[in-house]
């Protein structure tokens, strides 16, 4: 039983140490209240010596109005007179010659030695200061005046004297400060500690739910505390961060289906002519089925470079960027192609960028391999400058895509019934890998309006002068 108590007990303050020393909440409150404790320390020093200072200005105060009302006595007489003090005045009193001998004193100072130190200047007049004597317990306040002419003879000092309060000797006064310090570093601890748990409290909990937050539930959302500042910020970022994870794992899921379905078209082709090519007799001629079965593996190769393409993309692999001409890479790609349909081009001057030429180029030949299949009689192809940035467009005369389907054509394996029909081996793959390169070298690509046919323009930031330009 003893065990099981020290067990809990050993947990109890390991708990309690954890939360102290290693959160933020218990760090903030040993902080302030130590150096609340060292403020309190200086500010009750200082209001001990204050308090100090004042008693002893009282006490100083009331010995000289006893020297004052005494000394005025003795000279209104010719005779000596007994010293009495009053209730309200020092109770300390001696007359007290040069030879430090006691002429006369007051009932408390009944048998003491002179109140003052024990040599005397003749010409000292005035005695005024604080002394600690051996035969008093503590300190006094001594006032002390030259009497000429007394009935006690020439050049006598009359002394008063009163011992000074010791407030920070004084056991209650300690006791008293000591409860009053402990008081006020329970409650600005306290204070801390609630208030410190009450700020982060919607930090928890985001944490909380952030912990209950896995690939299947990415649909949750951290609680946006209305708090303004900092947290509230935090919280909304969290909730964008997470809104872009399903939509990236959404996409991620769509792409895994539908690059699945592209995949399993050209290999279940494949292996059916190879089976039924097994399956015919000897002498068979196998160069038809052969080259249906070669034109299934080029598709298999498009859809898995496009699919390398894609996720070198995803990836933000690094590729060399050199300061590139559109000019002069669409004249050169424009040049390359088939003459299959004619493509008139409008290159402008200046129209120069910082990006990777081998992606620049498969951005061009994706826009214009897509003209190609929709475009009845031209193609054309304009390179300009327009606000700060260099603009490539690509235009066709075909059919055109719908407003609607203006975005949906950039998804990934999307593909139009048009587009289809036309290019039925197509992978759905060119047009979102343009717009990716687009936007790893800070620019757009969208389709226009256009009176006919499609038009593709796209954008991207004009290089800074400098480096060699590659045409």
């Amino acid at each position: 039983m003893a065990t099981t108590r020290a067990g809990r007990a050993g947990r109890w303050f390991r708990h309690w140490r954890s939360r102290l020393l290693y959160s933020i909440r218990g760090r903030a409150t040993v902080v302030t209240v130590v150096v609340s404790a060292l403020i309190l320390d200086v500010c009750l020093a200082l209001a001990g010596m204050l308090a100090q200072d004042a008693a002893e200005n009282v006490v100083a105060d009331r010995v000289e109005k006893t020297v004052e009302r005494i000394g005025y006595d003795i000279a209104r007489t010719d005779a000596t007179v007994p010293i009495v003090p009053r209730e309200d005045e020092a109770n300390l009193v001696q007359i007290v010659r040069n030879d430090q001998t006691v002429l006369a004193a007051s009932a408390d100072a009944q048998g003491l030695p002179a109140l003052a130190a024990p040599s005397l200047n003749r010409n000292q007049l005035l005695i005024d200061r604080k002394t600690c004597p051996a035969f008093l317990d503590g300190c006094a306040w001594v006032f002390g005046l030259r009497m000429p002419d007394s009935p006690y003879g020439p050049q006598v000092m009359l002394y008063a004297a009163e011992p000074l309060p010791t407030l920070a000797g004084t056991w209650p006064v300690t006791l008293w400060a000591l409860l009053i310090l402990a008081l006020l570093l329970g409650l600005i601890g306290w204070w801390t500690w609630r208030t410190v748990g009450r700020t982060l409290a919607p930090v928890e909990a985001i944490r909380a739910e952030m912990a209950g937050i896995s690939a299947a539930g990415l649909g949750r959302r951290v609680p946006v505390p209305d708090t303004g500042g900092e947290i509230q910020h935090l919280a909304e970022t969290v909730n964008d961060t997470l809104e872009r994870l399903e939509e990236a794992t959404g996409r991620e899921r769509r792409f895994v289906s539908d690059a699945s379905h592209d995949l399993r078209n050209p290999i279940a082709g494949l292996h059916t002519r190879l089976e039924v090519a097994l399956d015919e007799p000897e002498g068979y001629d196998w160069r038809a089925m052969t080259r249906e079965a070669l034109r299934d593996t080029e598709r298999l190769n498009d859809i898995v470079a496009d699919l390398l393409e894609l996720s070198r993309l995803d990836s933000r692999a690094p590729a060399p960027m050199e300061r590139v001409d559109l000019a002069a890479l669409a004249r050169r790609e424009i040049d390359r192609r088939p003459a299959a349909v004619p493509i008139t081009p409008r290159l402008g001057e200046g129209a120069v960028v910082e990006a990777n030429p081998v992606r620049l180029a498969r951005v061009l030949g994706n826009l214009l391999g897509n003209a190609e299949r929709h475009a009845e009689s031209g193609i054309g192809v304009a390179v300009g400058v327009e606000e700060g940035e260099a603009v490539l467009e690509v235009v066709d005369d075909g059919a055109g895509v719908p407003e609607e389907a203006r975005e949906r054509v950039f998804e990934r394996f999307a593909r139009l019934p048009e587009s289809r029909r036309r290019d039925p081996a197509g992978t759905g793959l060119g047009l979102p890998i343009a717009r990716e390169i687009a936007e790893i070298y800070g620019g757009t690509l969208r389709i226009a309006d256009s009176p006919v046919g499609a038009r593709f323009v796209l954008r991207l930031p004009l290089a800074p002068p400098g480096a060699t330009l590659v045409r």
